[in-house]
């Protein structure tokens, strides 16, 4: 066990998506309040540089690579206030007529709270609540007869890392690294656990970020009222001016996932890393639970192959100062 308790196994991983290789529910509620529809990246913060620590010394999942705390120097830079919306993404695939390696796979999976009853889906067996549906992607959330025209202000989901590169290449900027996304999601304060300090989201509660309520993967309360993402902007932002750095989607930072510890659990598992070329992703996402994936806490980390893709994987865009 941890030290908060949690056993640090691959069973932790559930809320998390799997590789590829290993009547409809609604998923989007409106916003309370209308939001601009973030066609463009006009809503960019500037990020101060300096020293500062990534990474924590009282891991949850230690076997994540969460740990050790390590101080590292960055240069000052820019990130986009909010994750890449629908409406974002489609400009760039109108301007660039890309398509995604979900559209390109033919498939993607997707919770499957969000299929209609009785629908007969492939499921990996360590994670049977995500399903294999064909023609889900970015545009199809849900799959065929689904679409994101009645959500553009929500975060853009199916998209992999190699999709995420692509975007942020068209829109002159990168994707941010691990150190950067940390230290922005702090917002600056040095030690807080979440970008809005150390104040535990609960299942009473739903002010905060937008995570699981209830027992996962049984039952949502839906307390915060989402079921899936929320749009953007739905919560306050952290010190920096940015929104959703906990919850709603995971999203995906520029740098190869590696565990920074010895022993030969760490090693074994950094080969399996580097065979798949898995990137980091950072934040959690709307299926996140403090019971089960305690993932929202700024210093939690993943690692998913770049052609991984689901329901809730997303991104924001990072710019040079």
């Amino acid at each position: 066990m941890t030290s908060s308790g949690h056993a640090a196994t691959d069973a932790a991983k559930g809320c998390c998506v799997p590789s590829r290789m290993t009547a409809p529910i609604v998923t989007a509620a409106p916003c309370a309040a209308p939001m601009p529809t973030l066609t463009r990246g006009d809503h960019v913060m500037d990020i101060p540089g300096g020293v500062t620590t990534i990474g924590t010394d009282a891991p949850v999942f230690r076997d994540d690579g969460e740990g050790p705390a390590r101080r590292v120097t960055l240069r000052a830079f820019r990130l986009d206030a909010y994750a890449v919306t629908n409406a974002r993404f489609a400009a760039f695939v109108a301007a660039t007529a890309y398509r995604t390696e979900a559209e390109r796979f033919g498939w993607s999976f997707v919770f499957r709270d969000f299929l209609p009853q009785g629908q007969v889906t492939e499921s990996p067996e360590a994670t049977p609540w995500w399903c294999k549906v064909d023609g889900a992607c970015w545009h199809a959330p849900e799959g065929p007869g689904s679409s994101v025209l009645d959500r553009p202000d929500h975060p853009v989901i199916h998209v992999s890392w190699t999709d995420a590169v692509a975007f942020a290449g068209w829109a002159a900027g990168r994707l941010p690294s691990e150190a950067e996304w940390e230290h922005a999601a702090r917002g600056g304060m040095a030690h807080a656990r979440f970008p809005w300090g150390n104040e535990e989201p609960t299942d009473e509660t739903g002010h905060l970020c937008n995570i699981w309520q209830g027992d996962f993967p049984q039952r949502n309360t839906l307390v915060d009222g989402f079921a899936g993402t929320a749009c953007v902007g739905r919560y306050p932002p952290n010190g920096y001016g940015l929104f959703d750095m906990a919850g709603n989607v995971w999203e995906w930072t520029s740098d190869p996932f590696r565990v920074r510890s010895l022993g030969m659990a760490a090693k074994v598992r950094n080969r399996a890393a580097t065979a798949a070329r898995e990137r980091v992703m950072k934040g959690g996402s709307y299926l996140c639970h403090h019971s089960y994936c305690y993932r929202y806490r700024i210093a939690a980390r993943v690692g998913h192959a770049p052609d991984t893709s689901a329901g809730h994987t997303g991104f924001r865009v990072a710019y040079d100062a």
